[in-house]
């Protein structure tokens, strides 16, 4: 098949990657110079299918409504005049009962298990260096009530076949003698050690390059403006081109992958998509002193952020704000996540040295990706993997290329446009 793949991040890039190993003749469109410029440059780095937890939880509620007003509250819901940012609320919270939770979970781990397991396969075929590592993730709580309620989600974790291990203080420093200095603060940590990190963006730009030299085209600097349809079915893609004139493309199959922005363009065909964007930040801070930088990747589950090393440079990432599609900086958040950097890892770099970035992640109310057909013919869904799409980049990917090869892939997630089925424990790819 022809095929035109929208967008050209992590998951963009990583479905063209896969439609073209499967023999289809791929094009990708990018409004950016190249690829990971937007989502995918600046995460927190983490291939962390231990992190399945939705943010919509039972626990959820009541800590949004303590956070309500709070400029650097881990999870900033600003309320605002837009019909689709209420939708979106309304079913976030139909979302947070324990059973629904669960459910949201379990297809978490699902796609997480299988993805880890493509990229290493990936990484294998093609040698592509982004700084990872694979010394797992700790997630680590300085509240004693914060560790509690991990205890039974990591329980739920381990059943269901993800290694979430529940560690000491003491455990914790040994694994990571970087976290010495608030060991006495620590009242306990979950470790996974099959979890890995990387450079998100040294990845796409890589694979995005091998992916060209094996004949998939890449337009970068275009600008689509709408989908079009007739007779529920699709018939092209109109953008402005790399000069500037409009043009419409097509194809046998279109896929979407753009992001935050996915449901605008879903829009103009009508499909419907529970996506908001969730601003999230990051900073990156030169390691002036290697003995007191991480290189086990960190979760801080109660301050909601993540940190990894990238050879020199430690990034630090994490916080939502549901606030529509600016980017501008929040100076009070930005100067929480470098607080909270320095008071964990005294020493290890200075605050003046930080660079900072933020980034719309498209998220859904239960935090599951769109994966599939949707309902016009022809058009494929891959898009709303909030804070996992490097977690799930390559699974999400492989699977929809799989599918629209006319195979069901080797995992068990219910796939947008096929028969559900009942989700189950993770299940390791055939050798």
């Amino acid at each position: 098949m022809k095929v035109i793949v929208m967008g050209a991040g992590v998951i963009g890039t990583s479905t063209a990657w896969y439609l073209q190993q499967a023999g289809h003749e791929v094009t990708v469109l990018e409004r950016n110079a190249g690829a990971a410029r937007e989502t995918s440059f600046g995460n927190g780095g983490q291939i962390s299918v231990s992190h399945a937890e939705p943010w919509a939880n039972p626990s959820a509620p009541l800590k949004l409504l303590k956070w309500l007003g709070r400029e650097d509250a881990p999870l900033l819901f600003r309320l605002r005049a837009d019909p689709a940012q209420w939708r979106w609320g309304l079913k976030f919270l139909v979302e947070c009962p324990a059973a629904r939770s669960t459910r949201n979970m379990i297809q978490l781990l699902n796609l997480g298990t299988y993805s880890r397991d493509s990229l290493q396969q990936l990484r294998r075929d093609t040698g592509i260096a982004y700084d990872h590592l694979e010394k797992g993730i700790l997630h680590y709580y300085t509240s004693q009530k914060e560790f509690d309620l991990a205890l039974e989600p990591a329980r739920v974790m381990r059943e269901l076949g993800c290694e979430r291990e529940v560690i000491d203080a003491d455990q914790v420093v040994r694994l990571e003698p970087a976290m010495a200095h608030i060991r006495p603060r620590l009242a306990g940590a979950t470790y996974t050690g099959a979890d890995e990190s990387g450079d998100v963006h040294k990845f796409t730009t890589g694979l995005a390059q091998r992916a060209a030299e094996r004949g998939v085209q890449f337009r970068y600097g275009v600008r689509i403006q709408a989908l079009r349809a007739e007779g529920g079915r699709m018939t092209g893609v109109e953008l402005a081109n790399e000069e500037g004139m409009y043009e419409t493309l097509k194809a046998d199959a279109y896929v979407l992958a753009a992001g935050s922005f996915s449901p605008l363009l879903a829009k103009s065909v009508g499909v419907s998509l529970d996506v908001y964007p969730a601003k999230g930040y990051s900073a990156t801070l030169p390691v002036l002193d290697a003995s007191k930088a991480p290189s086990v990747s960190l979760t801080d589950d109660e301050y909601k952020l993540v940190f990894s090393r990238f050879g020199d440079r430690l990034r630090i990432a994490g916080t939502a704000e549901l606030n529509g599609y600016g980017l501008a900086l929040n100076p009070v958040r930005c100067e929480a996540i470098v607080r909270r950097t320095l008071e964990v890892f005294p020493g290890v770099s200075r605050p003046e040295l930080a660079s900072f970035w933020a980034g719309l992640r498209p998220a859904t109310p239960g935090n599951v990706p769109y994966i599939g057909r949707s309902k016009v013919e022809g058009l494929f869904l891959n898009t709303g993997h909030g804070t996992l799409g490097w977690t799930h980049g390559c699974g999400s990917g492989r699977a929809l290329a799989e599918l629209m090869s006319g195979r069901r892939p080797e995992v068990d997630f219910n796939f947008c446009g096929m028969p559900q089925v009942a989700t189950t424990a993770p299940r390791a790819l055939p050798a």
